[in-house]
């Protein structure tokens, strides 16, 4: 087998200029992580077979006709469901339960950025929590975050989005410097020194993403492969950014954590 990677980053002109070169491969079929590469390679072909392992909603994004039956060159595995909003905001609340203003960090223009933050929305009151969106496309995060954080009682969430993932290093820079509790999407975000993350593992679902790829290679068709949740999730806690901000951790949530960080 022959594999020809390509790295884009958050840059979308980089992105397309390899979704086209990937294309122009005529390969036997494509792997492709995230929205903002699965997008670019739908635009430059309908033939390529094109197997994601992580997307948050392919049926919001237009890639697929239905989860079920996706119908076209492409299938994959989702990233969560859009329930992972609601429990974001009960695990930051279990951490942390003095939070009652929450900054949710989004991404507005990302195909399912306004869902997941309506998740968080509707099930806000039920936790006593006063929500603030944050913009993560904003120049001005640095300033918006610094203009939330003096006011007592706040922490942060950060949903999913290429953005959040490009500024990862800034974003828990600036909630450690504001004694911010965070809760995160992915467990890069924890090892960088963040508070906590409950997302899918991610190393699964590209095992799970190569099983497709082989019975794609074996004569199947993508659009005959139905795109499946996660049946992994992953609860990482960094205990020294705990400490750091003051928090103890419950022996019970301690124990339901799939990785330590201390």
């Amino acid at each position: 087998m022959r594999i020809d990677p390509r790295w884009a980053t958050a840059n979308t002109d980089a992105i397309r200029k390899h979704a086209e070169e990937l294309a122009a491969l005529a390969p036997d079929v494509i792997v492709a992580h995230g929205t903002s590469s699965v997008g670019p390679l739908l635009h430059v072909t309908r033939t390529v077979p094109i197997v994601f392992p992580a997307i948050v909603d392919p049926i919001a994004a237009g890639f697929v006709d239905s989860l079920a039956r996706p119908g076209g060159n492409a299938t994959g595995f989702m990233s969560f469901e859009y329930s992972m909003g609601g429990k974001w905001l009960e695990l930051l609340k279990q951490i942390a339960p003095g939070v009652t203003r929450v900054a949710v960090l989004r991404n507005p223009a990302f195909p399912t950025g306004p869902a997941q933050f309506g998740i968080i929305q509707a099930v806000a009151p039920s936790f006593g929590v006063e929500l603030r969106p944050v913009d993560v496309r904003d120049e001005e995060i640095e300033r918006a975050i610094t203009a939330f954080a003096p006011s007592p009682n706040g922490g942060l969430i950060v949903t999913a989005s290429v953005l959040a993932e490009a500024r990862r290093d800034l974003i828990v820079t600036l909630a450690a410097r504001h004694k911010l509790p965070a809760i995160y999407y992915v467990r890069a975000f924890v090892a960088a020194g963040g508070l906590l993350s409950y997302g899918p593992d991610y190393i699964d679902q590209y095992r799970r993403a190569a099983g497709y790829v082989d019975r794609i290679l074996k004569g199947e068709k993508p659009g005959d492969l139905p795109v499946q949740a996660p049946t992994k999730y992953e609860l990482v806690i960094n205990l020294k950014t705990a400490k750091a901000l003051g928090l103890e951790i419950s022996p019970s949530l301690l124990a339901r954590a799939d990785e330590v960080i201390e």
